[in-house]
């Protein structure tokens, strides 16, 4: 009896050590001096996923459940002609920007759930269109990830676009974690790049493979809902959710493979594994990983002289702990984490707009601008 006891006590401790996670190497710190406060600026939002700013200083934004709202001058109005959004899940309409030469040409590009094509369901999709009398005309769909999908999980999706002007948005693994980030020849699980008019770009890294999806730009990925092309390097970085815990940065590069759901951070949310490794020859290391997740959304790198003591930071949404987390890096490593303005909300978003304040979507309160104490 005394050795099957030994042996059960072994069994339990095996067990345990499965499901134990390597910590994320940096805690998160409470502000020792907190400069900036916030300040109400659009009320009665419910899930304000993306905002963009026009010329004028007013703002777009968009509710998950399908609204696009032009805020001015304090006011709000309801955009006419908003894209047909299938809400679903974590899906809906989603990430909203202006071309990077608004003023001349007057793009919009959005990021929603289309239930269009074959199948049942929907996937994630990228249009633009240009706003006249507030309403959206010259409508155009760039692209629509297939095949249709009644899972609720993993859609993206935000939009970037770096120097040389091309296009890049993410999708997520839509709940296919064991079929979709690996294969090229699949849509979903991965960052794409199109040219501005939604054409495949030359040099895109599986132009020439047969079978491949021509716009993927990097693949393994898992459900990305933050990117922004950091304005110090140009590059186009990325945060995505995890499982339970690994949670992500990625700094994007054409062809690479970031490893989900080879390789991870994270283990199931029911504390099984999935994976018994973190890395793999030919598959990249996260800048970053949180364990445990912070359930990352929005994120910006702050470049304003309005915040100089976050100058070249990293500020990104906690949606799970409800907090704005500041990551302070130096060559391409985070040395500090800090909480701001916890208990604030679910933080759906962070822009740093061109007036240089930055802006923070919050779910069921609105944009919040924060503002120098001083």
């Amino acid at each position: 009896m005394k050795n099957l006891n030994s042996l059960f006590v072994l069994i339990l401790i095996a067990i345990s050590a499965c499901g134990q996670q390597k910590e994320s190497s940096v805690k998160a710190e409470e502000p020792q001096n907190l400069e900036y406060t916030t300040q109400l600026i659009v009320p009665d939002l419910m899930i304000p996923w993306g905002m963009t700013f026009l010329p004028d200083g007013s703002m777009l934004i968009t509710e998950k459940t399908g609204e696009i709202i032009l805020f001015k001058d304090g006011n709000k109005t309801n955009i006419e002609g908003a894209p047909d959004v299938y809400v679903r899940g974590q899906g809906g309409l989603m990430d909203i920007k202006t071309h990077p030469d608004y003023e001349n040409n007057g793009w919009i590009y959005i990021t929603f759930g289309s239930a269009k094509g074959e199948g049942d369901g929907g996937n994630t999709a990228i249009m633009r269109a240009k706003l006249k009398d507030n309403k959206l005309i010259e409508k155009q769909l760039l692209y629509k990830a297939v095949p249709n999908s009644k899972k609720g999980q993993h859609w993206g999706s935000r939009i970037a676009f770096d120097n040389d002007g091309y296009l890049y948005f993410s999708v997520g693994d839509r709940g296919n974690r064991d079929v979709n980030p690996q294969d090229i020849m699949r849509d979903c699980g991965k960052i794409y790049r199109l040219n501005d008019d939604g054409s495949i770009p030359n040099d895109n890294p599986y132009v020439n493979t047969q079978g491949a999806k021509k716009a993927i730009f990097s693949y393994g990925h898992r459900n990305p809902q933050g990117m922004v092309k950091n304005p110090f390097t140009g590059q186009i970085w990325v945060n995505e959710h995890g499982p339970r815990g690994g949670d992500e940065i990625n700094i994007v590069e054409k062809g690479k493979n970031y490893g989900w759901p080879v390789i991870s951070y994270g283990i199931n949310y029911s504390g099984t594994t999935f994976t018994e490794i973190t890395e793999k020859e030919g598959m990249e290391q996260p800048l970053f990983y949180w364990v445990p997740s912070i359930a990352p959304s929005g994120m910006t790198i702050v470049s304003s002289e309005k915040y100089p003591e976050w100058k070249g930071n990293a500020l990104v949404g906690a949606l799970k702990f409800e907090y704005l987390e500041r990551l302070v890096i130096e060559n391409n490593k985070v040395t500090k984490r800090e909480k701001l303005f916890e208990g604030i909300g679910r933080l759906r978003n962070v822009v740093q707009a061109p007036d240089g304040y930055i802006y923070i979507g919050v779910e069921g309160q609105g944009i919040f601008k924060i503002i120098p104490k001083k």
